[in-house]
């Protein structure tokens, strides 16, 4: 698949199911991801993959952060947050890697990291693997980021679910560039 292809077409693929991507494929993903735009090579970004019956105790995990949040939970709620892992073959946890530094702020770097996560649903599109980005406030938990084993300064900023596409992933639709890109005349 050309470069091109894959920059103007990627969709998001909701609907995934076994087998998930093979450790030749992750390979490919995880490399894209480094090759994200990283402003004094800090590489502010780590991983976790989480499959089989680690699934099942990540949704436990987001099931008892759901019962800590603020408000009235349903069960409904907490069951949905039981089964988000269970939704692919396999989840990609994606962490910002956030460090102090006096030249390249955090804030520049969480958006590397969000460029790594971009690059590893470039890398799924090519090799005709389905992904979706997921988060939702349970990504931001503390008691998430606790069970996880995230480190200060560390934040989950994607949960990337992959797998196969259950269907033919939908044509991208065409967007009114004009909309969002304009020229600025300077000061006249």
């Amino acid at each position: 698949m050309q470069a091109l292809d894959v920059l103007l077409n990627r969709v998001s693929v909701p609907r995934l199911v076994e087998p998930a991507p093979t450790q030749a494929q992750r390979d490919v993903l995880f490399a894209a991801a480094m090759r994200a735009p990283d402003h004094g090579h800090l590489q502010p970004w780590r991983f976790l993959t989480v499959e089989g019956a680690a699934r099942e105790q990540m949704g436990e995990l987001l099931a008892e952060a759901a019962k800590l949040q603020e408000g009235e939970v349903t069960e409904a709620a907490i069951d949905k947050a039981r089964n988000g892992p269970l939704r692919a073959p396999l989840v990609v946890v994606v962490i910002a890697r956030l460090q102090d530094h006096v030249k390249y702020p955090k804030s520049e770097q969480m958006l590397a990291a969000g460029c790594a996560a971009h690059g590893i649903l470039l890398a799924a599109y090519a090799q005709g693997i389905g992904a979706v980005w997921r988060t939702g406030d349970l990504a931001y938990s503390p008691h998430v980021a606790k069970g996880l084993g995230l480190a200060e300064g560390e934040k989950v900023i994607a949960f990337l679910y992959l797998g196969t596409p259950l269907k033919e992933p939908r044509v991208a639709e065409k967007v009114d560039l004009a909309e969002f890109v304009s020229t600025w005349p300077g000061n006249a």
